[in-house]
């Protein structure tokens, strides 16, 4: 299936319309793309700096102050302005370049993950006195991203097209959902088109659904006892998270087999002898619909409060997160695809090559040739697995994406090894191959009008009539959603 379902923000007016505007010969077209190319390779080093930067601040969702202002400054010193601290979120900006039409996004994440410190080597070594690290890549997503709309500015300070770069800083995508706020706030009226990637293993332009996801923290209220002396005066908040857990887990059974519950607990008292008076568990439901996620989700809270009257105790829950399923345009996706292989993949010195190879000795399972990072995968539509808060951006304009090889091939996200790739030359030559194709991208959307009218006539045909909502409903951002 091309995508599970058909969505839009039509009712809701965010879909902006624009003139026709006349193409910019093929060849002309060619040279600034070129151009492009050749200044981004000239710029590498500088970005790579940033990344790099980014890398070592490690920081987790919505408390991204330093990744989010270096990020701000760069785009300053090269002429954008910025609104910073949008979408009541302090680390999420937008910044502009340009006037009218088209008017084209480009999105930035730069939050790491939890848990993941590690140096930038081929052994496990976390870096002492740091406990997160970037296993998802996020500090090259956010640099490429920049890199892309600095470059897209000069060609437009140089009058090679006009219109108007957007780059969207997004804080908090592990889990935070922070673009939803900034859709939901309509910071993306008037935009014509999104452009976005995501660090990986492969070089592929994005045909594959993120799935939608719900998250909440669930939080139960006991009584506290001494575990031994008085145990029938005390009532388990634990009880009550194992409980919920046990209901749960019985219900994997019985939902469609595409559902994926995950949970962890994240308070389970604090001593063996004190009945916990307090716990709490943290749960994500998937399913590549909203509609069954909703439907999911609410079972959960059913399975809650079971296990809160059950156990003589009391349940309370905070929605953290939601995200909407990916809406796919194979009309960008294939122009992309175009850009993608005119770009290439990531060529590796021999001491990458070593340092990759003994990577892939850790993983413990077959690893695919090295040489896969050179190559760019042919045009497909896949199954996806994870989710994404660029789903939701997905609904309110046409939206496409690739992955670019910042990884040795094999290497699982979130984990340790990535983190590594994502601290060496090994992700920033992955990282300048979004940048480039992103860069050409966006390239043809500024002078070909027929291919955004394509994209968003297909948009239009996708979305029908569905009214956007969002998942995580009207709560304001969750900012201390990692504490």
């Amino acid at each position: 299936m091309k995508r599970y379902v058909a969505l839009s923000l039509l009712s809701a007016g965010l879909l902006a319309s624009h003139p026709a505007l006349p193409p910019v010969p093929d060849a002309d077209v060619s040279a600034v793309k070129a151009q492009a190319i050749k200044d981004l390779d000239n710029d590498y080093n500088d970005y790579k700096k940033v990344a790099q930067q980014i890398w070592g601040f490690a920081e987790v969702g919505y408390k991204e102050t330093k990744s989010s202002a270096l990020l701000q400054k760069t785009l300053r010193d090269n002429g954008f302005q910025v609104q910073a601290g949008v979408a009541d979120i302090p680390t999420a900006f937008v910044a502009t370049y340009g006037s009218g039409k088209p008017v084209i996004g480009i999105l930035a994440e730069y939050d790491a993950l939890p848990g993941l410190s590690q140096q930038a080597s081929a052994e496990k070594k976390a870096i002492a006195g740091l406990d997160a690290g970037h296993g998802c890549g996020h500090n090259l997503f956010g640099t490429a991203s920049v890199a892309a709309g600095i470059e897209l500015k000069k060609l437009i300070k140089e009058g090679k097209f006009k219109g108007t770069v957007k780059v969207f800083g997004c804080p908090a995508e592990e889990g935070g959902s922070g673009k939803v706020y900034l859709v939901r706030a309509g910071l993306f009226q008037g935009v014509d088109a999104a452009v976005h990637w995501h660090p990986s293993n492969q070089n592929r332009s994005m045909m594959s659904s993120y799935i939608a996801n719900s998250s909440a923290k669930f939080r139960f209220h006991g009584i506290a006892s001494h575990a031994a002396a008085s145990p029938q005066r005390g009532r388990s908040a634990l009880d009550g998270v194992e409980a919920m857990n046990n209901m749960v887990n019985m219900m994997r059974e019985h939902v469609p087999q595409e559902t994926r519950i995950h949970y962890i607990i994240t308070n389970g008292g604090k001593a063996p002898n004190v009945v916990p008076e307090f716990a709490e568990v943290y749960y994500y439901v998937r399913h590549p619909n909203r509609d069954e996620v909703k439907d999911a989700f609410a079972r959960v809270v059913k399975a809650a409060e079971g296990a809160a009257l059950g156990t003589g105790t009391t349940m309370d829950y905070e929605i953290i997160g939601g995200t909407h399923e990916l809406l796919l345009n194979e009309t960008l996706a294939r122009a992309l695809q175009v850009n993608l292989e005119r770009v290439g993949g990531v060529t590796y010195t021999p001491q990458e090559v070593a340092i990759g190879k003994q990577i892939q000795a850790s993983f413990g399972f077959p690893a695919p040739p090295i040489e896969e990072a050179a190559k760019v995968q042919p045009f497909a539509v896949t199954d996806g697995g994870g989710s994404s808060d660029v789903g939701d951006v997905s609904f309110a304009v046409p939206t496409v994406g690739l992955t670019a090889a910042t990884w040795i091939p094999g290497t699982p996200a979130h984990s340790w090894q990535a983190v590594a790739c994502s601290g060496q030359e090994i992700g920033a030559k992955g990282m300048l191959v979004a940048a480039k194709t992103m860069t050409l991208t966006a390239i043809d959307l500024f002078t070909d009008p027929a291919l955004l009218e394509k994209a968003t006539a297909e948009f239009k045909q996708d979305v029908g009539g569905y009214v956007y909502k969002p998942l995580l409903g009207d709560r304001k951002p969750a900012l201390n959603y990692r504490d």
